[in-house]
C-alpha cells in the first residue's frame, strides 16, 4: 500500500479533483471497504492493510468532531 499519512489520503482525494459533488467522507468510506475487502486475500501482507484502515477511520472520526472543511485546510500541502 502506498499511502501512508493522513496527509498523503487527504492529498490523494484532492488531486483526484472528482468534483465538487464528491466528498471527503465517502471517499474514505469507499477506501476503507475496499481495505477490508483486500484483507480477504490470503496472499497480500495484512499489516500495511490494518494500518491504512486505522488512517482512514481516524480521518473519519476527525470530519465527524471538526468538519470535512477543516479536514481539508489540516492536511492540505
Amino acid at each position: 500500500m502506498g499511502i501512508q499519512s493522513a496527509s498523503e489520503y487527504v492529498n490523494f482525494f484532492i488531486n483526484l479533483n472528482m468534483g465538487k459533488d464528491a466528498n471527503l467522507l465517502n471517499f474514505l468510506n469507499n477506501e476503507k471497504r475496499i481495505l477490508k475487502l483486500k484483507l480477504e486475500n490470503k496472499s497480500i501482507p495484512k499489516e500495511p492493510l490494518k494500518n491504512g484502515i486505522v488512517i482512514l477511520e481516524g480521518l473519519v472520526k476527525e470530519i465527524n468532531d471538526n468538519g470535512e472543511n477543516n479536514v481539508l485546510k489540516k492536511y492540505q500541502k
